[in-house]
Parts: C-alpha cells; sequence; structure tokens
C-alpha cells in the first residue's frame, strides 16, 4: 500500500458519493477541453497560437530548438513527458502545402527531436504524425504541426485508461530546459 493511504475511503468533499478513490486532479485539462487558445478561424490572424509562439522568448513560448523554416515546441497539454511538436513558421495546414526547404527542415528537426528525447529521457520508442484536418483529430487544424510522443516500456498504465489522466512528472519549463540542453548540434 502507498505511503499515507490506507483501505479505508477518505471523506472528499465535493466529489460526488464517498467511495474507495483517491482523486488525482489535473485542472489544467480543462483549457484545453474548453477550447482555450484556440484560434477563432482558420487565418493567421485569428488567434493562433502557432503564429505568435515564436514572438515570444524560447523559455515563455516553450520553444525547445528554433530552425529557419521550423521550430519545435513542447505540446502545452502533453500525452507524455517530453511531447513535442515541429510547428512550420507560416501558417499553413496541409502537409503538401510545405515548401521543400519546410519539408526538409520539418523532417531535420523531427530527427533531432527523437536525438534529444533519448539523450534527455531515455525513449525507448515514439510515436509521430500529424493529424491533418479537424475530423483527423487536428486540435488546431489551420496550422500544420507534427506530435513527437515519447514512450517508454510501461508508460500505459490504469491512468489513462480508468482516469482519462496522464501523469507527468515535471514542469513543462522544467522539460524545456532539460531537451534544449540535449538538443543535438548540427551536423
Amino acid at each position: 500500500m502507498l505511503h499515507n493511504m490506507t483501505s479505508e475511503p477518505e471523506q472528499q468533499i465535493g466529489v460526488g458519493t464517498q467511495d474507495a478513490f483517491q482523486r488525482l486532479w489535473t485542472p489544467h485539462r480543462m483549457a484545453y477541453i474548453q477550447g482555450e487558445n484556440k484560434p477563432t478561424g482558420p487565418g493567421a490572424d485569428d488567434g493562433c497560437p502557432f503564429c505568435s509562439i515564436p514572438a515570444k522568448s524560447d523559455e515563455d513560448g516553450l520553444i525547445v530548438k528554433r530552425g529557419e523554416q521550423v521550430y519545435a515546441v513542447l505540446n502545452l497539454y502533453p500525452y507524455n513527458g517530453g511531447h513535442l511538436m515541429v510547428v512550420p513558421y507560416r501558417h499553413v495546414a496541409d502537409y503538401t502545402d510545405l515548401t521543400d526547404p519546410e519539408t526538409a527542415e520539418l523532417g531535420e528537426l523531427t530527427k533531432q527531436a527523437m536525438t534529444a528525447l533519448r539523450t534527455a529521457s531515455g525513449a525507448h520508442g515514439f510515436n509521430i504524425g500529424m493529424n491533418q484536418g479537424t475530423v483527423a483529430g487536428a486540435g488546431i487544424a489551420a496550422h500544420l504541426h507534427q506530435h513527437i510522443v515519447p514512450r517508454w516500456g510501461g508508460d500505459t498504465n490504469f491512468m489513462p485508461v480508468v482516469g482519462h489522466t496522464k501523469v507527468l512528472p515535471q514542469l513543462l519549463a522544467d522539460t524545456r530546459k532539460m531537451l534544449a540542453e540535449a538538443w543535438p548540434t548540427a551536423a
């Protein structure tokens, strides 16, 4: 049994019917659920966060690496610790609309992100991909972004299955600093 836990249900005011479950609150997820910081339309001037992030400092924007055509940034609502996105600076929705230099640099920063994540966190594998369009699951469909989600053996546990919750062991600012320091230098 875990430290300070008993087998007796604990009175938890405001959570509904008393039961034996302990609660892990993740109120930051409510911002995502309610669509906070989502663009109001498809244009770059419609509040696109991927267009405004590059104007911030790396620390404030959670930018891990800046390239000439694209940048790597931590996801504010990560699936796993270290969840990055590689994003073109240009406001473009579809992968087929990228220029050849954008496509090449997106691929190169993806490779560098994998190297940095392996170095910094010992990632065993990755989920890498893009959701093209709202119907395909894109949270911000108007601005293309590629997800790089590090994975570890056993990282799929009861929390996401039972509690629809991910437990992240590190603050995003600390993760950004760790990955920026582990980012490989260009060859």
